[in-house]
């Protein structure tokens, strides 16, 4: 019986140690849960666009900046500095080469660019795609403005000024998706709530403030009557507004940009463009980079944009505008 007992009281004591073990024992913590997110600096995350030299990317580009200083990672910028797609392949290709850790792109056009992207995509380097898409490519999501619903805007804020009659017309990037997006929904908007206006010209402006106030010149020519133009990118307000001035039709001919770039932010304080659309460019860049952490790091379940189902990181992602008039403009301006 004592033995019997001996052995009962030997197993409690076993039995109590391991409880007090299991319980109290030193656990190593996940570094990631008591320092966030961390990655390694010698991770290289590569942003990809167009005409490089443009004021707008410095935004987008300060963002990716600020999330990988918060990541500890690595970021380099890369562009072309035309607006030419070749150019654009080559950088992208160049890019690729150098197995990143993520890339983001922002699309000169909608289709002739997919297959590289595709090629980075298979080659295991996560991408997606900021301001301007190719839908039909493996990239991962896309983070920019809902450009239709930024064209219904223009709209709306065009007929405000006119007073819902006059004839309009549309300096764009026929080219570019972001771009055919607001023209369409400003020119949807226009036919279906707004009978009394009329688009009477949707016009190339390349992108280019010279080669947009021609085109501006032109309109005045062709439709003396004119009496709005809406710019769907700064370059192109840019220029309406030189040729507007030239002109001596500032106040006649209402002007609607796009962005916030100094030039635009100018014309805007001086009168001579009515209203600017701010996109959310930081917002852009800081989100491309978390998101392309996410992948490198399999913190998520990568999914394509062709999918347009549920996945854990969003496919598209409205990054919002906000119209910018003489009376907001000197917020709009860099520190």
């Amino acid at each position: 019986m004592r033995k019997l007992l001996f052995v009962y009281v030997a197993l409690i004591g076993i039995f109590m140690i391991y409880v007090y073990q299991f319980h109290f024992k030193e656990v190593t913590p996940n570094p990631w849960d008591t320092q966030g997110l961390q990655g390694d600096i010698n991770e290289i995350y590569i942003m990809v666009t167009f005409q490089s030299g443009m004021d707008y990317w410095k935004s987008s580009l300060k963002g990716f900046e600020d999330a990988a200083q918060s990541l500890n990672v690595s970021v380099e910028y890369r562009g072309a500095t035309q607006y030419d797609i070749q150019e654009q392949i080559t950088v992208l290709e160049q890019a690729i080469a150098k197995n990143p850790a993520g890339i983001a792109v922002s699309a000169i056009d909608p289709f002739d660019l997919t297959e590289t992207i595709d090629k980075a995509v298979d080659a295991g380097i996560p991408v997606v795609l900021f301001d301007s898409g190719a839908a039909e490519s493996k990239a991962h999501s896309f983070l920019g403005t809902n450009n239709y619903n930024a064209g219904v805007t223009a709209a709306h804020e065009m007929s405000k000024l006119l007073n819902e009659e006059g004839e309009v017309a549309v300096i764009t990037l026929p080219n570019q998706l972001n771009h055919q997006e607001r023209t369409k929904g400003f020119q949807d908007t226009l036919e279906e709530e707004y009978p009394n206006m009329q688009v009477v010209a949707i016009e190339d402006g390349q992108g280019d403030s010279l080669f947009s106030r021609n085109v501006a010149h032109q309109l005045m020519k062709e439709y003396p009557q004119i009496s709005g133009i809406f710019a769907t990118e700064a370059n192109g307000g840019v220029g309406v507004g030189d040729a507007i001035r030239l002109e001596k039709r500032v106040g006649d001919i209402q002007i609607i940009s796009f962005d916030t770039d100094k030039g635009t932010l100018d014309l805007v304080d001086e009168g001579i463009i009515s209203a600017t659309l701010a996109q959310g460019t930081w917002n852009m860049g800081y989100w491309s980079l978390v998101y392309l952490f996410h992948l490198q790091h399999d913190l998520t379940e990568p999914q394509i944009l062709q999918t347009r189902d549920t996945a854990p990181l969003p496919l598209y992602v409205d990054t919002g505008i906000t119209i910018v008039t003489d009376e907001n403009v000197d917020y709009y301006y860099a520190d």
